[in-house]
């Protein structure tokens, strides 16, 4: 049985999908809700030495909508950091950590791996 932590929202639909489809293939899933219980300050640095910004970037949320070209310029080069910390719900969900390994989303890539 493998371990592994999911940051998601308690509502949002692929996350459920994940959990769902993680625990039916035996693993142990700790959920951490990503806008109250993640330390981003701590987590970010790493997800972002372990996936590029514009793969840990959510640019089809409302957030991402609601920044200014200068913002959303400035997510993807130099406040990529401080932006997902401030902001949590610009981060794809799920990101799911197993030892070492950190992915972010739920596409047949992330499925393939993990199923």
């Amino acid at each position: 049985m493998t371990k592994h932590t999911l940051y998601g929202l308690k509502n949002c639909d692929t996350c459920k999908k994940a959990l769902k489809a993680l625990e039916a293939k035996g693993n142990e899933v700790i959920f951490i809700d990503i806008r109250k219980d993640a330390d981003l300050e701590a987590k970010v640095p790493h997800w972002l030495k372990q996936i590029s910004a514009e793969k840990l970037l959510n640019k089809r949320s409302t957030t991402w909508r609601n920044l200014s070209k200068a913002e959303q310029e400035s997510a993807l080069t130099k406040q990529t950091e401080s932006t997902l910390i401030a902001n949590p719900t610009l981060i794809k969900r799920p990101v799911i950590e197993t030892g070492k390994k950190v992915t972010a989303g739920w596409t047949k890539d992330e499925q393939a791996e993990y199923l």
